[in-house]
């Protein structure tokens, strides 16, 4: 971890945010290339009504229009919850070579969770996984979200 990986883990946190003023679940995603954002999202599930739109499906879709190429190497994706089986897979394809996340995942986390399909040694692209960045901050906006989402639906 370095002051680097806080900062853009900071943004990624930011876009979380945005998604919780929009009633989604308050994941956010920052692909970074040399130093430059190619990308950055937040989940777009129940606005788009598209099971796919993860903020790491949206945030690395829009760097691969945006760069012309689907092959994002030499980038790094940060999001503040650990993947689910879609979006390592689509980090895995993507050919992004790192992976930061906040807070663990116990019931979807395919990056050690769950599953861990980094770790899978058959896969053709191997990627660098690096959890528990300003954790505590991602999941407290995870359980706040729940929290106040649970009364909302008491009332």
């Amino acid at each position: 971890m370095n002051d680097r990986d806080i900062g853009y883990m900071q943004l990624a946190l930011e876009q979380a945010r945005k998604a919780s003023a929009k009633d989604e679940v308050p994941i956010g995603a920052v692909l970074v290339r040399d130093d430059q954002v190619l990308a950055q999202s937040h989940n777009f599930r129940e606005t788009w009504q598209d099971p796919t739109a993860h903020a790491e499906v949206v945030a690395i879709r829009e760097a691969a229009a945006q760069s012309g190429s689907w092959r994002l190497t030499d980038t790094t994706l940060y999001v503040t919850l650990e993947p689910c089986a879609m979006c390592i897979g689509a980090i895995i394809l993507a050919r992004i070579p790192r992976l930061v996340f906040g807070a663990l995942d116990s019931k979807a986390g395919a990056c050690g969770s769950v599953l861990n399909v980094p770790a899978e040694r058959r896969l053709n692209h191997r990627v660098e996984v690096i959890g528990g960045i300003l954790e505590q901050e991602s999941q407290e906006l995870l359980q706040t979200f729940f929290k106040n989402l649970r009364f909302t639906i008491r009332d």
